[in-house]
């Protein structure tokens, strides 16, 4: 059996149902920074959108390694995905572009009002997880 992918049918509708992740970055002494994020599943990649110069980001242009884990349910029956991996920052485009458009649509209205408008701010920085491992429990089937 192959590896786990995001875009595993179980992995990527367990990933659609979850609005927040935990996102972990390397601190400059090497320990961890955990945060809940908004995130976007996109093919075998997860993409989030931050502040530029928030420690998180500043910790994923000084070291873009990353864990992602989304869990639901209860002791019973938890389900969730984690993703070891690595950060890449994406240029403005017309790819950037539709991603935040994606992003809007996912978090209406919350996102247009948190940035005022259906433009990403200046400020903000939109980076894809590119996962090195991708592991999944009680989704059944990976």
């Amino acid at each position: 059996m192959s590896d786990p992918r995001l875009s595993d049918p179980p992995i990527k509708t367990f990933l659609a149902t979850r609005e927040v992740v935990t996102l972990a970055t390397v601190q400059p002494d090497g320990s961890p920074l955990a945060m809940a994020m908004w995130h976007l599943p996109d093919d075998d990649t997860l993409v989030m959108i931050s502040v530029d110069g928030l420690a998180k980001v500043r910790n994923l242009r000084r070291d873009p390694r990353v864990a992602v884990v989304a869990e639901a349910g209860t002791r019973a029956d938890v389900r969730g995905v984690a993703v070891q991996g690595r950060a890449e920052f994406l240029a403005d485009g017309p790819g950037r572009r539709a991603l935040a458009e994606r992003f809007l649509a996912r978090y209406e209205p919350n996102l247009a009002r948190l940035w005022g408008g259906r433009a990403m701010p200046a400020n903000r920085v939109m980076f894809r997880i590119l996962p090195d491992r991708v592991r999944s429990w009680g989704l059944g089937g990976v």
